[in-house]
């Protein structure tokens, strides 16, 4: 298995409501894949996808039994601290709750999490030992992916 991630798919209970949250954060949808029952959002070298929990279930075949809150985090790294509480403020302004206020950590950044309506927990942060790309991309002590 080559290491990589092609399709993040979060199960959401409204996928109408799930779709204006993303786009309130300034999310676009990828032109080919909005569809009745999926929302596709491009990233860089993969895909954000919304999907409702019901049709999860049914194609996984499988109950999804859920706590309050995903058992995953999914992270966005900005390029300052600023930015992280202007994200965090942006997601409670769209709907989603402040799970966890920004501050310093233990390794040396700064962060904080939200989640969104369905629960998914995504932890904001800025790592200064770790620089953005040009598209964004989060780059291990400075090291460029190919």
């Amino acid at each position: 298995m080559q290491q990589r991630l092609s399709i993040v798919t979060i199960g959401v209970q409204d996928l109408k409501k799930a779709r204006a949250f993303y786009e309130t954060l300034g999310w676009g949808i990828a032109n080919a894949a909005e569809a009745e029952e999926i929302v596709a959002f491009d990233l860089n070298a993969m895909t954000l996808a919304l999907y409702p929990l019901d049709k999860l279930e049914e194609d996984a075949g499988i109950k999804v039994t859920k706590g309050a809150y995903s058992t995953m985090t999914i992270a966005h790294n900005v390029s300052s601290e600023e930015e992280v509480d202007q994200l965090l403020d942006q997601a409670v302004r769209a709907g989603g709750e402040l799970v966890k206020e920004a501050k310093k950590t233990f390794w040396g950044g700064y962060s904080g999490y939200f989640a969104d309506l369905d629960g998914t927990l995504w932890e904001v942060a800025h790592n200064p030992f770790a620089k953005l790309g040009p598209k964004g991309e989060f780059q291990w002590n400075g090291v460029e992916r190919e």
